[in-house]
Protein backbone atom coordinates (compact mmCIF):
# COMPACT_ATOMS: atom_id res chain seq x y z
CA UNK A 1 0.00 0.00 0.00
CA UNK A 2 2.78 2.40 0.30
CA UNK A 3 4.26 1.68 -3.03
CA UNK A 4 0.51 3.07 -4.23
CA UNK A 5 1.15 6.26 -2.27
CA UNK A 6 4.56 6.74 -3.71
CA UNK A 7 3.76 6.31 -7.00
CA UNK A 8 1.18 8.74 -6.56
CA UNK A 9 3.55 11.06 -5.98
CA UNK A 10 4.58 11.21 -8.88
CA UNK A 11 1.38 10.72 -10.87
CA UNK A 12 -0.91 12.88 -9.53
CA UNK A 13 1.10 16.13 -9.48
CA UNK A 14 1.61 15.40 -12.90
CA UNK A 15 -2.12 14.94 -13.70
CA UNK A 16 -2.95 18.07 -12.08
CA UNK A 17 -0.20 20.04 -13.88
CA UNK A 18 -1.58 19.29 -17.36
CA UNK A 19 -5.18 19.19 -15.96
CA UNK A 20 -4.87 22.51 -14.35
CA UNK A 21 -2.50 23.73 -17.44
CA UNK A 22 -5.41 23.13 -19.82
CA UNK A 23 -8.20 24.30 -18.24
CA UNK A 24 -6.51 27.40 -16.85
CA UNK A 25 -3.33 27.95 -18.37
CA UNK A 26 0.01 28.48 -16.43
CA UNK A 27 -1.65 29.83 -13.09
CA UNK A 28 -4.03 27.13 -13.17
CA UNK A 29 -0.56 24.54 -13.56
CA UNK A 30 0.80 25.21 -10.14
CA UNK A 31 -2.68 25.17 -8.84
CA UNK A 32 -3.24 21.38 -10.40
CA UNK A 33 0.24 20.40 -9.15
CA UNK A 34 0.04 21.86 -5.65
CA UNK A 35 -3.14 20.05 -5.13
CA UNK A 36 -1.87 16.64 -6.60
CA UNK A 37 0.50 16.89 -4.13
CA UNK A 38 -1.96 17.54 -1.35
CA UNK A 39 -3.66 14.74 -2.12
CA UNK A 40 -0.71 12.12 -2.74
CA UNK A 41 0.46 12.56 1.02
CA UNK A 42 -2.75 12.45 2.11
CA UNK A 43 -2.72 8.93 0.18
CA UNK A 44 0.30 8.34 1.28
CA UNK A 45 -0.18 9.19 4.94
CA UNK A 46 -3.21 6.95 5.02
CA UNK A 47 -1.63 3.61 3.40
CA UNK A 48 1.55 4.33 5.73
CA UNK A 49 -0.64 4.50 9.06
CA UNK A 50 -2.69 1.84 7.72
CA UNK A 51 0.64 -0.24 7.27
CA UNK A 52 1.91 0.45 10.39
CA UNK A 53 -1.49 -0.20 12.14
CA UNK A 54 -1.66 -3.68 10.60
CA UNK A 55 1.95 -4.58 11.95
CA UNK A 56 1.12 -3.44 15.34
CA UNK A 57 -1.53 -5.82 15.77
CA UNK A 58 0.11 -9.18 16.26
Amino acid sequence: MAVIGCLLLIVLPLLGLILGGLLWGTEGMRWGAGIGFVLALAVLGGSTYALVRATRRK
